[in-house]
């Protein structure tokens, strides 16, 4: 997340809610979408990654950036160049909340390339792609996940994913056990608090707890 957008949302959260809020996580809830691209030869070449944002975080990023004064849920043509790559000014070695692994390894992704930016019906809207750079195997199974290992953001896949360039690949969304999930962050929590410290400051990566798991395959070459 850029410094813009936990600045503003950092100010809303004691404005509207006060100190008991603030120590409550995630902060910022996101819509995901995902693409998977592959190229001519059939080979893994990208992922596109779609995110809207929450009503309540659009709101305060727009207005810290002074934009849709009026509260009319849109920007002006005017306005629109602003929106360009607000939440694409990432710090050094950010993995950009998009984690790919297979055979327990994690896959490297490119930096954000060809980012999209709206602002549509109250909520703020991206799109970015990332360049595989080292390639997964497509006959394996192999997974992508898009959470924020320190919970502050929650992402929920809400399609299922696409698949584009080849017509024999598969993508399953698998959900995780949010059951056991509360119960490991419980027990974190407990032992932040029980050794005095500050749960916000020292909040557990739990994300990747709470994160749903799309799982894709390709057919074995015949």
């Amino acid at each position: 997340m850029t410094a813009i957008a936990k600045q503003a949302l950092a100010a809303g959260l004691v404005l509207c809610a006060g100190a008991q809020m603030a120590q409550a996580h995630p902060h910022i809830f996101v819509d995901a979408q995902l693409e998977v691209l592959f190229d001519a030869n059939g080979a893994p070449q990208a992922l596109r990654i779609f995110w809207t944002y929450d009503p309540f975080f659009s709101m305060l990023l727009v207005s810290d950036m002074g934009l849709d004064p009026d509260f009319s849920g849109t920007v002006t043509p005017d306005e629109q160049p602003l929106l360009d790559g607000f939440d694409m000014n990432w710090i050094p070695d950010y993995h950009g909340d998009t984690h790919v692994m297979q055979n327990g390894q994690s896959l490297p992704l490119s930096g954000p390339v060809e980012w999209t930016s709206d602002y549509v019906d109250g909520q703020l809207q991206s799109s970015h792609l990332r360049e595989f750079q080292e390639l997964p195997d497509p006959t394996t199974e192999w997974t992508v996940s898009i959470h924020d290992p320190s919970y502050y953001t929650s992402y929920t896949i809400t399609d299922m994913p696409q698949i584009t360039g080849r017509d024999d690949c598969s993508a399953r969304i698998f959900e995780p056990d949010w059951d056991a999930a509360g119960a490991q962050l419980d027990a974190a929590l407990d032992e932040v608090l029980a050794s005095g410290g500050d749960i916000e400051a020292e909040f557990p990566p739990v994300g990747a707890l709470f994160s749903e798991e799309v799982r894709i395959i390709c057919a074995q070459p015949s």
